[in-house]
């Protein structure tokens, strides 16, 4: 019998490679490689096998071989690229995208390739352009119009995320990722019921999305329906053990509900989530809470100034297990810091380190102490403006028997889509007699005129730290804000404070309670299901007419 010719066999390997039998066709590709070395399209598609098998590099080895050999080839290019992307190497990947398009600027799959490397390089402008591209090419390209969803959400516009991913489901109805990624933007918005729905369709269609079950362990959280929120978080983890916003939804949850010996453990979680880009490539050892004596610790600084202000109270708890505590932590915090006691020497962040044996995030400290809000030590005030600048304010507060009220209305968190960014809705503030108002707003914010009729002092461009801002803060009578840094800065400075927090709120705030254990002065006054922050005014407003301090 006739051997077949070698593009004979490469065609039957093709038809085995397209019909999912890679055994047979990697088999095939080898016997023709054997015979003809330089064959660029079994090395091609070996290279996509391989790539399809997990062996990333090998796959990036045999694809370049093949392109080397046949460079006008625009599939083998999109197939480098997708190779290149999956071993985190962007840059030739956008490469090698490109190159495809310059050889067939017709294919759709291409620009929607080269969009997606473009989002993961945060490139969102000229991925949206690639993936607009794509789509109109082939306007009934599902998976184009659900990575420019994402592209979108990405970048903040929700609403054209969510028409994005609606879109995608209408071209494909049996399309699991896109009610993932509709789930997610509808969590962002707010619109629970929704998001909920959205995740359980993509659980329908593909049972084992262990993302769509962390979704919905999400969404049930903000629901209150934390039984269920549990279920979900774990049965994501059942199937992807080492996934970690499946372990940092099922944190948060834990948290909140008080089960906080657990919730520490998951907590831990957060540090392998790289969209928080919070774990720090030291080569010094991550501290367990061991007894270390004459060793050095370093605890670092993660996250907001809130939680740095929040969480220093806990460094004096640990101090006598090791030798030294050095603490790096925000530069705008250090005047403040300063003489904290249990610390040994303050770096601010982004200056060269001492030498240390062990390091330690702040927020790591809560699962070592085993720490439960619910009895929290280091009674308030735990911090203290120095003296000398305290002292320079006094003149600028007036003590004329009116109540001197700081307000703060927007924070820097990046989860603000429940809370608001406005100095309007403190306008039901305005007409209190025996009040006056100095901002405590710094940012991008600060420059919002005051509602009609609201005396507002303004000394904020005259804080330049949160020294200054300690020290406006104790010659105050009561701080008002949204959950943000001040909050916490307000509560370690035993200052009367009132904050506005939404329905479902951060952990440290537990559930149902209008007091915090965190803050023996602070009052929450929560948002209900239903309210919109007029409402949540309106009873601070209640509460400043009676002359209170604590909301009705």
């Amino acid at each position: 019998m006739t051997e077949p010719t070698i593009e004979q066999t490469f065609t039957l390997a093709v038809r085995h490679h397209h019909a999912g039998r890679l055994p047979e066709a990697q088999k095939l590709y080898r016997q023709i490689l054997s015979r003809q070395p330089q064959h660029s399209g079994a090395l091609h598609y070996l290279g996509v096998i391989a790539n399809q098998a997990g062996r990333r590099n090998e796959a990036v080895e045999l694809i370049l071989r093949a392109v080397a050999l046949n460079p006008i080839n625009p599939d083998a290019y999109g197939n480098l690229g997708n190779a290149f992307k999956d071993i985190g190497k962007l840059d030739e990947a956008i490469a090698a995208y490109r190159q495809a398009i310059a050889l067939d600027p017709s294919a759709p799959e291409s620009h929607s390739n080269l969009g997606n490397a473009l989002r993961e390089k945060r490139q969102y402008k000229e991925a949206v352009a690639a993936l607009r591209q794509a789509i109109a090419l082939s306007p009934n390209f599902p998976e184009a119009h659900n990575n420019l969803g994402n592209v979108l959400r990405d970048t903040g516009q929700l609403d054209e995320s969510i028409a994005a991913y609606r879109q995608a489901i209408a071209l494909n109805p049996n399309f699991a990722e896109a009610h993932n990624n509709l789930g997610s933007a509808l969590k962002d918005k707010i619109q629970l019921d929704d998001a909920a729905a959205a995740f359980r369709r993509a659980i329908a269609l593909n049972p084992s999305f262990a993302e769509a079950h962390s979704g919905l362990g999400g969404a049930l959280k903000q629901l209150g329906k934390f039984d269920d929120a549990i279920a979900a978080c774990r049965q994501a983890i059942a199937l992807k053990p080492t996934y970690p916003d499946a372990h940092w939804n099922l944190a948060l949850t834990l948290l909140c509900t008080g089960q906080f010996a657990q919730g520490w453990q998951e907590f831990e979680w957060r540090l392998r989530i790289s969209s928080l880009k919070l774990e720090r490539n030291f080569p010094q050892p991550f501290w367990t809470g061991e007894n270390l004596p004459g060793q050095t610790l370093l605890i670092h600084s993660e996250g907001g100034f809130g939680d740095t202000l929040n969480f220093i109270r806990l460094v004096p708890l640990i101090a006598g297990r090791v030798g030294n505590i050095v603490v790096e932590c925000q530069p705008e915090l250090l005047r403040l810091l300063q003489g904290f006691p249990g610390v040994d020497q303050w770096i601010p962040r982004g200056q060269p380190l001492p030498h240390f044996d062990c390091r330690i995030p702040l927020p790591s400290l809560l699962r070592v102490l085993a720490f439960d809000p619910r009895n929290v030590p280091n009674p308030v005030p735990y911090l203290k403006a120095p003296r000398a600048i305290a002292e320079s304010w006094q003149a600028r507060v007036p003590r004329d028997g009116i109540k001197n009220i700081g307000l703060c209305w927007a924070g820097s968190h990046t989860d603000l889509s429940r809370r608001t960014r406005q100095i309007s809705v403190f306008a039901p503030l305005s007409p209190i007699p025996g009040v006056r108002f100095f901002s405590l707003q710094k940012g991008p914010e600060a420059d919002q005129p005051p509602p009609a009729g609201m005396q507002l002092i303004d000394h904020t461009r005259e804080l330049a730290d949160f020294a200054d801002t300690a020290a406006l803060i104790e010659n105050l009578d009561l701080v008002i804000s949204v959950d943000t840094a001040i909050v916490h800065l307000a509560g370690a400075l035993a200052k009367p404070v009132w904050v506005l927090i939404p329905f479902r709120s951060d952990f440290r705030w537990l559930l149902d309670r209008q007091d915090s254990p965190w803050y023996p002065t602070l009052r929450l006054f929560r948002q209900n299901a239903d309210e919109d922050w007029n409402a949540v005014v309106g009873r601070i407003a209640g509460a400043l007419r009676d002359g209170t301090k604590s909301p009705p």
